[in-house]
């Protein structure tokens, strides 16, 4: 089956249940912002980070910050990354400030219920609606902007991993922010994080940051011909038997990154819907050819 149909077929799978989840997460993540970060100033990276900064330190108002800078890195990517990269986070960094306005005034009816005497709870409350909302756009395959597309770009120009991008594009704000609002505002900054890194991660079906897939199937030469021909990833082809059978069958060894995890399986399940598929964590690899991102699904969907 051609890559190109597969696309289509997986892109128009559960489209509405997918834009109902995307909605919901930009939803719960508007809230949160107007809820907890902008009402205790709480930095992290991106642009939402930035805009606070930017209103604690020179009064700029944080919403119309977000409204321009989604725009202006919207044009940004599609000017460097092109349309195909940059049609995923059209949605969400147009959706996302309009969520912003929209939540304000709920945010300020809900706030008396959500004033906690320990700022411990209200961090940790924080956190994981930031983490569950961000987990939520991120199994759809969109994302929100702002620092994702500033993630995609250092990829590219500066031949970097994805995740080594997000790093630094995320310390660079937080310190900002340490130089403009204290100390205090990093070492909250680096709680949210870390608890917001384990709600995605987990959400993103574990913690790892490849996934090993075990692949039996009748069509696994075709299965096999699209891992290394279109998804540009590797695979390795062993020999297995049938434990009652005794049947001799072809079994598919790949390494894929997380993030890939929904659509490798989808595109494994549309080829063979009876392809029998074991999923495990991969903490480590070492040896062979190891790629940070083995295909990008962007130019696909």
């Amino acid at each position: 089956m051609d890559i190109k149909k597969l696309s289509k077929i997986i892109s128009n799978k559960n489209k509405i249940l997918r834009h109902l989840t995307m909605f919901i997460g930009v939803f719960l993540l508007a809230l949160n912002y107007n809820l907890f970060f902008a009402e205790y100033d709480l930095v992290t990276g991106g642009v939402s980070g930035l805009a606070i900064v930017f209103h604690s330190w020179l009064g700029w108002n944080d919403k119309i910050f977000i409204y321009i800078a989604n725009i202006l890195l919207l044009v940004l990517s599609y000017f460097t990354l092109g349309f195909n990269k940059t049609k995923k986070s059209i949605i969400g960094s147009i959706l996302y400030p309009i969520m912003l306005t929209f939540t304000l005034p709920l945010s300020r009816i809900l706030a008396p219920y959500f004033h906690f005497d320990d700022f411990i709870i209200t961090l940790i409350l924080t956190s994981v609606i930031y983490g569950f909302a961000n987990g939520l756009i991120y199994k759809t395959g969109y994302n929100t902007g702002g620092s994702d597309i500033i993630m995609d770009i250092m990829c590219k120009y500066f031949h970097m991993p994805e995740g080594r991008a997000n790093f630094i594009s995320s310390v660079v704000i937080i310190l900002f922010a340490g130089l403009v609002m204290g100390v205090n505002k990093v070492v909250y900054a680096i709680i949210i994080t870390y608890i917001f890194s384990i709600i995605v991660d987990r959400m993103l079906i574990g913690i790892s940051k490849r996934k090993l897939f075990f692949i039996q199937s009748a069509k696994y030469q075709e299965i096999e011909n699209i891992i290394i021909n279109d998804l540009h990833l590797g695979v390795t082809l062993l020999d297995g038997k049938g434990g009652y059978s005794k049947e001799t069958k072809k079994i598919l060894m790949c390494v894929v990154p997380t993030n890939d995890y929904y659509y490798f399986k989808e595109i494994i399940k549309t080829i063979d819907k009876n392809a029998f598929c074991i999923i495990n964590d991969c903490y480590d690899i070492e040896g062979g050819t190891i790629k940070s991102r083995g295909f990008d699904l962007s130019n696909l969907f």
